[in-house]
């Protein structure tokens, strides 16, 4: 029986969100949906939630259903509370009187150390707050839950630990999840929705199995397109032909012939849809200058320290080489970062000795971190490329555009722009600086599922030479050939990334 009934839904916002959208939703189903950056995801999820009225279409929900929502942002009323607190005042004051017990159980279930419970929330991580928004909801005991973006800033233990909490979850309990992590969507979920302007497509599957049957009815859809459209000229010349013929030979049968074939191409042409062609949110395109030295980054044994001066671990003799795509392994507080920073000193910074590092000095770094910090939320797109790069206004908005970035947004503040826009614009800003060695900290944050596949595409490519370090698990395994692996204070090579995952699954951080 159906917990919820979506009949002939569509929003529409300026244009067409989705629309004639029709969905059930039982118990047992872990649905994934899936769309691109600004498309709708999280306007449906409101619209379940009953927060936002749809355009057009029904919703029906079983009596007496409870929707827990949770939602990508933290209400700017808790920011300052503390983490316990704040999942306390989601409860009715009565019930958070003498039931303060159940925020307890669910701190404990959701792996919540003591001290972390003691502070605000605005001195925690995104990933800490993802997490508490997340207690919140499934403090109240609802009777299905709607997640937006949950993975979004949590490491890969806590994804990996979020996972094994969605899967011990009551089956009776649906779970509906936006999300454009492809690993953890086929992790949790049996069921996918491929949210469109027209024609979304629902599968009982998990993404990645999902996502093939949808490219094979997308591509039967071309190739029926294509046919009927070669259908209709040939019926467009032949009548012209019979028409030249008729008219030569005063026939009416001829006439008659010709109006026929025509009305029948006419038809075809009607019918006919292109297969689904989806609006880019922005191009992703890098670029390689290239660089005669085979190898590039040399490191001698290089320690590798944390801020107080104490011993993280040491490199051990290990070389980068010319199409080198290495992937960093490591928990949190190893020394990921404290590597790449040491890295990025070497290359930037030629005339400065960096301990145990050696970088060839043709190199020409393109550097990006996860929170794009070389872009300042003051700035505005358009004078961020004309001040750095010598171009042109007019080249600078072709190129802005071309990454999804309207008039308006080229001239407004680079915190007005979303998560995806901000990508986006920090991958334009890569590509034209023209390095030949990336060093990229967690480059798929915030990219939606195109974006993060273009990412994947361009650095194949142009055979691009990088390090990089990522929680994306199908980033890392569509991108690296090389997994570099800190572990007993030793970094070590090792053949894949898989059994890390899988230590890291079971172990935790």
């Amino acid at each position: 029986m159906a917990l919820i009934n979506l009949r002939s839904l569509g929003v529409t916002l300026g244009s067409p969100l989705f629309s004639n959208l029709n969905l059930s939703v039982e118990p047992g189903d872990r649905l994934g949906i899936v769309a691109a950056n600004g498309r709708g995801k999280s306007t449906l999820l409101r619209s379940v939630a009953g927060t936002f009225e749809p355009t057009i279409g029904d919703i029906t929900r079983a009596r007496g259903l409870r929707v827990g929502h949770v939602e990508q942002d933290v209400p700017p009323g808790l920011r300052d509370m503390a983490f316990y607190e704040a999942v306390l005042r989601a409860l009715p004051a009565e019930q958070a009187e003498s039931e303060s017990w159940r925020v307890d159980i669910v701190l404990d279930e959701l792996d919540v150390p003591e001290v972390m419970r003691e502070r605000p929330l605005s001195q925690l991580s995104g990933g800490w707050q993802r997490l508490a928004m997340l207690a919140r909801v499934w403090v109240t005991e609802p009777d299905m839950l709607l997640l937006d973006e949950p993975t979004n800033h949590l490491d890969l233990a806590r994804i990996s630990q979020l996972e094994g909490w969605l899967n011990a979850l009551p089956r009776d309990v649906p779970v509906v999840i936006c999300s454009h992590d492809r690993a953890f969507l086929d992790a949790v979920t049996n069921k996918t929705l491929f949210l469109r302007p027209e024609n979304s497509q629902v599968f009982s599957l998990p993404y990645s199995r999902a996502r093939s049957a949808l490219d094979e009815i997308d591509a039967s859809d071309e190739r029926r397109f294509q046919k009927d459209m070669k259908t209709a000229q040939q019926l467009r010349r032949q009548a012209a032909k019979l028409n030249n013929i008729g008219i030569n030979s005063g026939s009416d049968l001829l006439v008659v012939k010709t109006k026929q074939l025509k009305e029948r191409a006419e038809k075809l042409e009607d019918a006919a849809r292109p297969a689904h062609q989806e609006r880019s949110a922005g191009s992703i395109r890098l670029a390689n200058r290239g660089t005669h030295a085979k190898v590039l980054v040399t490191l001698e044994d290089a320690p590798v320290t944390a801020p107080d001066g104490s011993l993280l671990f040491k490199t051990g003799r290990l070389w980068i080489r010319q199409g080198d795509r290495v992937v960093l392994l490591g928990r949190n507080g190893t020394g990921k970062t404290r590597l790449v920073n040491m890295l990025r000193r070497a290359i930037a910074q030629p005339d400065v000795a960096v301990d145990g590092v050696k970088a060839t000095p043709s190199l020409v770094l393109g550097y990006g971190d996860q929170g794009l910090s070389d872009l300042k939320d003051s700035d505005a797109p358009l004078a961020v490329l004309t001040r750095r790069f010598e171009l042109g206004e007019q080249r600078a908005r072709t190129l802005l555009a071309g990454a999804g970035m309207s008039v308006d947004m080229q001239t407004s503040q680079i915190s007005r722009l979303s998560g995806g826009q901000k990508a986006r614009l920090g991958m334009l800003v890569l590509r034209l600086t023209n390095p030949n060695f990336y060093l990229l900290d967690e480059p798929t944050n915030h990219l939606d599922i195109d974006g993060q596949e273009a990412l994947e595409t361009e650095l194949l490519k142009h055979e691009a030479s990088c390090l990089l370090v990522s929680h994306d698990r199908s980033f890392v395994r569509s991108v690296g050939n090389r997994f570099w692996q800190i572990e007993k204070k030793r970094l070590v090579e090792v053949e894949s990334p898989d059994a890390f995952f899988a230590d890291v699954a079971t172990n935790g951080a």
